[in-house]
């Protein structure tokens, strides 16, 4: 099988090539930023008339926390569409049998019934921080659902919940939540700071799922003969944006105080996918939080050791 990874040097990318490397006869098909402009329609074209993959996975993706996705969203929108409409489009035309799109549980309404079920999409209104980014996810969604619709292509997607590991962004404005976290509580513990100020009122719950978990889903997915035309991916559990707070100050080993600047915005107030459907096909994830969190904060030391920590 030869398989083209999009995106395979961001997280979940990276993710996805340690899981296949070591799946018996896989062929990686790869290319970098530079040598593939995703959001070119000719460039993407060309590589996929050239390799002939057997399998497509769009794990590309221009991404980014609230404050990102609230200053930048026309960059967004635009990025994130020209990937996904491109990715797709090439798969079509050159008669790749199949194609794995992932996206990102902001594709559900703000206020989305809690769990989140797939049948939820486009109920209702977005969370407006993420608007952006979430109509491009639902764009690549829905095109692979019409291409199997109308072609009989075996394209399909998978939505993963709130994701972290090893090869995560660590920008000080630009990152996740998590991220964000371990970046922060580590800096102030080696600068020996008395407290660290955190976003929002902590109250809001939030759902985390190891990247190295959603390669696993993706495995599974791929070996489904019938798979739906998307599943939500995620662990069925949700914290508090406080409760994983306290559990990385403590990971990192922050002694000092943490307070809440209730001034910044808290985004949708819960976010919990709904699993029952993959949990039903035969998958659950492995990695609980704890273990997650300390496994990518040795990811992190790591990391910057090496000088490859994605700032």
């Amino acid at each position: 099988m030869r398989l083209y990874i999009a995106g395979h040097q961001g997280m979940v990318g990276s993710a996805l090539v340690r899981r296949f490397q070591r799946e018996p006869g896989v062929s990686l098909v790869l290319r970098t930023r530079r040598e593939v402009d995703l959001a070119s329609q000719t460039a993407v074209d060309t590589l996929v008339g050239a390799e002939k993959p057997d399998v497509v996975i769009v794990a590309a993706a221009k991404v980014g926390g609230i404050h990102a996705n609230n200053t930048y969203p026309a960059d967004f929108l635009f990025e994130n569409l020209a990937i996904a409409s491109n990715t797709i489009g090439a798969a079509f035309k050159h008669k790749v049998p199949r194609l794995l799109f992932l996206g990102s549980s902001c594709i559900y309404p703000k206020l989305a019934p809690q769990p989140m079920t797939e049948d939820c999409l486009l109920t209702s209104a977005l969370e407006p921080t993420n608007e952006a980014y979430a109509i491009a996810k639902i764009a690549g969604l829905k095109l692979c659902q019409y291409y199997r619709k109308q072609h009989g292509v075996l394209f399909h997607s998978a939505m993963p919940t709130n994701l972290y590991g090893p090869g995560d962004n660590y920008h000080a404005q630009n990152s996740h939540v998590l991220p964000a976290l371990i970046r922060r509580f580590h800096e102030a513990k080696l600068a020996g700071q008395p407290e660290v100020t955190a976003w929002g009122s902590g109250t809001p719950k939030r759902e985390f799922l190891h990247v190295d978990d959603l390669a696993e889903a993706c495995a599974f997915l791929l070996n489904l003969k019938a798979p739906p035309d998307w599943v939500n991916v995620g662990t069925g559990t949700d914290v508090t944006i406080r409760e994983l707070t306290e559990c990385v100050a403590d990971v990192t080993n922050f002694k000092g105080k943490i307070t809440w600047d209730a001034s910044k915005p808290d985004g949708t107030p819960r976010k919990l996918l709904d699993v029952s459907c993959l949990a039903k096909l035969g998958w659950k994830a492995r990695l609980g939080l704890r273990e997650g969190v300390e496994k990518t904060y040795a990811s992190f030391l790591a990391e910057q050791a090496a000088g490859v920590l994605r700032t």
